[in-house]
């Protein structure tokens, strides 16, 4: 099969014979069902929607089987090493009249703290960035009832022409169909002018969960589920790759989860234009979802469900989608490290300013800078490494560091990312020497 996109590599037809044993695991302890799920992904078979609510169900000794096994294709795909992004978050509006209830990011204009940045704010942020070693730049903003369906196409052209060899990952599927709206266009025209203007890729966000009556519960299907799977396909059918996730831990379950990743691996056997999947924990503290439901709404994911949401995710998407990226503004950086054992192959952005989540409640801080996230990775036995947008090495920290400098909006004395690894004196990181 031949893509646009050369991310993605279809299921080779030579045969890894592995077995759980190697691994490992007595699979005479195992569940029959989660025994031949394993068995069927190590030979670089492909499990099945059914096959992977199962393994999204299980516990004991089937939970550290399915672990053990997303680490074995962590390390067939990847190897050894762990990739990160260094890019700067600009969410240029908080505005936003949307409704959706799982976000306690949104503000209406007349709230305190409402914003939305000019041009020249924007392009004086991602000069901040460039400055700092950023390569890319993620932005995204709320659905601001004022604001003009040209502004997305403004803001590309003006970082371009300030800076040209920034990358601009940006506008969710959310906001492509309201610019779209705006400017009474098609997705794929629409998107295409982005393209022309400067997008280089597009965040896979709003996909939350790809289920009907989870999203009218959620956002009340403003972006249905349709809507969010044909600007994706138009993106990717434009040249513009694109991110996946999902959204879990309030009101969903296995089902939904083994619905939702099958269905992006239909699309990635389609068009080849997801890049990763970056799963998003649930942040219930200031969500109105939780709080005006607490009783019916769950506060996140349990620690199971984590592993299980990362590991399950590499065993379904394994030959399709080989980059399972973890996001430490949900979980932080301890949880973050221990998740490169179970499939996880990257820790996604330095990012500068984080937004989106910090509203929710999180309280993971606003940057790991380069150099922690190279100690965060080397400590776990990994190889860092600092990628593009598309996950082409830029540099490797295999013998060395980058730079050290101080994060971009100052920390509270609680927010140490590397504190951690105190507790890992024999693995705590070493500034390295050489070359």
């Amino acid at each position: 099969m031949t893509h646009a996109f050369d991310n993605v590599v279809p299921l080779a037809s030579t045969r890894h014979n592995v077995s759980l044993e190697s691994l490992g695991v007595d699979s005479a302890g195992l569940s029959a069902p989660v025994r031949s799920a394993l068995e069927l992904v190590l030979d670089d078979g492909e499990v099945s929607q059914a096959q992977g609510k199962t393994l999204f169900e299980a516990q004991g000794a089937d939970l550290q089987a399915i672990l053990r096994t997303a680490d074995a294709l962590r390390a067939r795909t990847n190897g050894d090493r762990v990739g990160f992004v260094v890019n700067r978050n600009i969410n240029f509006t908080n505005v936003c009249y949307m409704g959706c209830r799982f976000c306690g990011f949104a503000k209406r204009t007349e709230d305190a703290g409402a914003e939305w940045l000019t041009l020249e704010q924007i392009v004086g942020r991602a000069q901040e960035a460039w400055d700092r070693g950023a390569t890319e730049l993620c932005i995204q903003g709320g659905l601001h009832p004022k604001m003009d369906g040209t502004y997305y196409r403004d803001i590309c052209l003006a970082i371009k022409a300030a800076l040209p060899d920034m990358h601009l990952h940006a506008f969710s599927p959310y906001e492509v169909w309201y610019g779209a709206q705006k400017r009474r266009m098609s997705f794929a025209d629409f998107l295409q002018d982005l393209k022309e203007c400067g997008l280089g890729s597009m965040p896979g966000t709003a996909a939350e969960i790809l289920d009907t009556e989870i999203r009218r519960q959620l956002t009340r299907n403003k972006l249905s589920t349709e809507n969010w799977i044909e600007i994706i396909r138009a993106a990717h059918s434009v040249g513009i790759p694109t991110t996946a996730t999902i959204m879990y831990g309030h009101i969903d379950g296995p089902e939904h989860w083994a619905a939702h990743i099958a269905l992006l691996r239909d699309i990635q056997k389609d068009t080849g234009g997801f890049t990763e999947l970056v799963p998003l924990s649930f942040v219930h503290t200031d969500s109105p979802l939780y709080l005006e439901n607490p009783e019916k709404v769950r506060q996140g994911p349990t620690a199971n469900e984590v592993d299980k949401m990362h590991a399950v995710s590499r065993i379904m998407l394994h030959g399709w989608i080989d980059n399972i990226q973890v996001s430490w503004t949900k979980l932080g950086a301890e949880r973050a490290r221990a998740l490169l054992a179970y499939g996880v192959n990257d820790l996604g952005g330095t990012l500068m300013n984080e937004s989106i989540s910090r509203a929710a409640g999180s309280d993971h801080g606003q940057e790991i800078t380069a150099h922690e996230m190279v100690q965060i990775i080397r400590s776990a036995g990994r190889v860092p490494y600092q990628r593009n947008t598309v996950y082409r090495e830029l540099e490797c920290f295999e013998h060395h560091d980058p730079k050290e400098q101080k994060p971009l909006v100052e920390r509270k004395a609680q927010h140490q990312p590397l504190d951690f690894l105190e507790m890992f004196p024999e693995v705590a990181p070493q500034t390295a020497t050489g070359a």
